[in-house]
């Protein structure tokens, strides 16, 4: 058995790792876990190969396994491992994948947001660097800056980069807020936690993390996800927008948004009426008439990108955790 012993003096920390189709790798990356981490929950996916079995040779004490009986997609895995981690007293918990692309060496770079008290919730981030950027293809490149862009718009998190990235930690009292009904089970998982973090004014950082690549394919690139994922992220931006700037405050940005939502409608309305009437009738439309489409536009626009700027300076900065954990020890 492992003769690994945890650090006293750190809190407890979980690394949880949904198993799936992962029978080259697993083994090595179960070894590879350092020994401040105290818990490890696995939890196997319904995977259709032995990758279980191979895992479960493994010899540490520290390793607890959760078996799903249906395939439940990544985000189920892993929601599963953090109930099960905060059974066994977990107080950060890590997600790692099992295929190996994810270097247990930075693990504790990951932590040490939450640990200083600067973040609550940490993720890597592949692309801090520019030579990260430039050994990546140009097509997928672009994909990855759309998908960005779209997941800072929705969740108001605009310090963030790379969001496909599923190298995370989070601080339990936090995930203890989030519902996990508004969580996605797929795809969609670390994008959803976004959305859910934003809502809670939770502090997100990213820290530089490279992926090691060898011979394994990503099941979702992210041109798939940017096809994909648009709809969700736009449901997300709306509620994000109603929860934040309507229901818990009113305040200047709201002002923006209604002004600049008015003004833009009202031009596009106007302008679309008296083009189809001056096209139908083949009569030329005064210029007046173009101006009072135009102008309306153009303040409305101005408007809205006004919003979006204070929107970018209103990322959250004051981690939630420490009023957390009084919370839920009373």
């Amino acid at each position: 058995m492992s003769s690994v012993k945890p650090n006293p003096d750190l809190p407890h920390i979980c690394v949880v790792i949904p198993l799936y189709k992962a029978r080259d790798q697993i083994v090595d990356v179960l070894k590879g876990i350092p020994a401040f981490v105290r818990t490890i929950v696995v939890v196997d996916d319904c995977s259709p190969d032995d990758s279980f079995k191979r895992a479960s040779t493994v010899k540490d004490k520290r390793i607890y396994f959760v078996r799903h009986t249906q395939n439940q997609g990544v985000g189920g895995a892993v929601l599963s491992g953090y109930q099960r981690a905060i059974k066994l007293g977990a107080e950060i918990i890590i997600k790692m994948d099992s295929d190996g692309q994810m270097d247990p060496a930075y693990l504790m770079p990951l932590i040490t947001p939450i640990l200083i008290g600067e973040a609550d919730y940490t993720k890597g981030n592949r692309f801090l660097h520019s030579r990260q950027l430039k050994t990546m293809p140009a097509l997928r490149r672009i994909g990855n800056l759309g998908l960005s862009f779209l997941t800072k718009l929705a969740s108001g998190y605009w310090n963030i980069f790379d969001p496909s990235n599923g190298y995370t930690a989070i601080h339990v009292s936090v995930l203890k807020w989030l519902d996990a009904d508004l969580v996605d089970h797929r795809y969609f998982f670390e994008t959803s936690m976004f959305l859910e973090l934003g809502l809670l004014r939770a502090v997100v950082k990213d820290v530089y993390i490279p992926a090691k690549y060898s011979n394994e394919t990503s099941n979702l690139s992210e041109w798939n996800a940017l096809l994909s994922f648009p709809s969700r992220l736009i449901n997300g931006l709306l509620k994000r927008i109603w929860i934040q700037y309507f229901l818990k405050d009113f305040n200047l940005i709201s002002l923006y948004l209604i002004n600049g939502s008015i003004l833009l409608g009202f031009g596009v309305i106007f302008g679309i009426y008296h083009w189809w009437h001056s096209w139908r009738l083949q009569i030329t439309t005064s210029t007046g008439t173009v101006m009072l489409a135009v102008l309306p536009i153009i303040l409305g626009v101005q408007f809205l990108f006004q919003a979006i700027a204070l929107d970018v300076q209103n990322v959250p900065s004051q981690i939630v955790h420490r009023t957390n954990d009084k919370d839920f020890n009373k």
